[in-house]
């Protein structure tokens, strides 16, 4: 059995917790990072379609859910979008922006945790995969942590684990135990990005998997303008996944199919082609199959010059606000981060460090930090392990 001890160890070996033991190797410090799977960044790499979307050149805090919308606003601050651009680039990793301030490499999401796996190195940094973690304690200001393979201890312990998301990659609800053990409160943690299921008459849009439309979709007060995709459990989609992360079971998702046209838009198409029909009107901005659905749902099939203005201006009114109403999410299974985390109430929003435990911190999707999709989430996980690995 190996005994060994550290300046700090870090449970996980994901984009947050690489972040942090590489800025604290690079500090001097003796790190040890401990990762549960056979590999370390693994969902690094299927990020972004195997490309990575690495960050969002937009990021802030308005970007982000949490109890508290304030928390995330110092290491956002100290640690932008463009200083990891300048990090990638002097790695002569070639990227693009794709839509909305997304940013992908190139190449392959490798090149980005290689990046990462090189900075550890610059540090020193001990990276050990495979490592089950049997238990983890605290006494005089010192942290151990038993694992199979032997016991490791050191003055700091950074908890980089995530959330319970993607399930099939190895994540758990671990970090959750490990933080209630010290004392911390978890806010309830919840699928987030997440496509929703469809069941009763609404099954009936299950017909048209694979087809998207670009839409404004709405939960609560929350408006998203991106694509919409039916699949054959119910909504997915750009659009659909960043209104998951608000909605709340019972609640409806409202989508605007048409979200370019102006109030009255019928009213003119009547004026101007009054032997159209609304289905015949729809397919014009919509796929075919979907525009037939509406038109279908609508139950009108008769020549616009034959309908009533008041019709028309219901049909206009549907078609702005359609109402679905989920009943449900497909899970964990499917969600690409967690809603929730550990309670950022005890926790330094600027080391990340406990409030109650001197020298533990938690950071990344742990944290009830959770960003919008397109990059914001990878943003939060350089910022929060930046702040940790700079102040351990």
């Amino acid at each position: 059995m190996v005994e060994s001890h550290y300046d700090a160890i870090v449970l996980g070996a994901g984009a947050a917790g690489l972040m942090c033991a590489a800025r604290a190797g690079q500090r001097g410090k003796h790190v040890l990072v401990l990762e549960r799977a056979e590999s370390p960044g693994k969902k690094i790499l299927i990020s972004g379609g195997g490309r990575c979307n690495f960050t969002n050149i937009g990021a802030g805090p308005a970007n982000y859910i949490s109890a508290n919308p304030h928390f995330a606003k110092s290491a956002l601050a100290r640690y932008t979008p463009r200083d990891f651009l300048d990090l990638v680039e002097s790695y002569g990793i070639d990227w693009h922006e794709k839509t909305l301030g997304q940013l992908f490499c190139d190449g392959s999401a490798r090149q980005i945790l290689d990046m990462l796996l090189a900075e550890c190195a610059k540090g020193e940094v001990e990276v050990r995969c495979g490592e089950e973690i049997a238990s983890v304690a605290q006494s005089d200001g010192t942290f151990t942590v038993l694992t199979q393979s032997g016991t490791y201890s050191a003055l700091a312990l950074v908890i980089a684990t995530g959330g319970p998301s993607i399930p099939k990659m190895g994540a758990t609800g671990f970090a959750y135990d490990l933080a209630r053990q010290f004392g911390h409160k978890v806010v309830e943690p919840r699928p987030a990005l997440v496509p929703l299921t469809l069941g009763g008459e609404e099954v009936l849009f299950r017909e048209i998997s694979g087809v998207s439309a670009p839409v404004v979709a709405q939960a609560g007060k929350a408006r998203f303008a991106e694509a919409a995709l039916f699949t054959h459990r119910g909504l997915s989609g750009p659009a659909i996944l960043q209104v998951s992360s608000y909605w709340k079971p019972g609640e409806p998702v409202t989508v605007d199919f048409l979200p370019d046209c102006s109030e009255g838009w019928l009213l003119a198409r009547k004026r101007e082609t009054p032997r159209a029909t609304l289905r015949s009107v729809l397919r014009e901005a919509l796929p075919d199959r979907l525009a037939d659905i509406l038109a279908d749902k609508l139950s009108v099939d008769v020549e616009l010059g034959n309908m009533p203005d008041k019709s028309l201006l219901d049909a206009e009114s549907r078609l702005a606000r359609w109402t679905f109403h989920p009943n449900g999410s497909e899970g964990f299974a499917k969600a690409e981060v967690t809603l929730g985390g550990i309670a950022t109430a005890e926790l330094s929003s600027k080391t990340m460090e406990s409030k109650r435990i001197s020298g533990l911190y938690v950071i990344g999707e742990a944290v009830d930090v959770t960003g919008w999709l397109g990059g914001y989430n990878f943003q939060w996980a350089w910022a929060s392990g930046v702040a940790a690995g700079e102040a351990l």
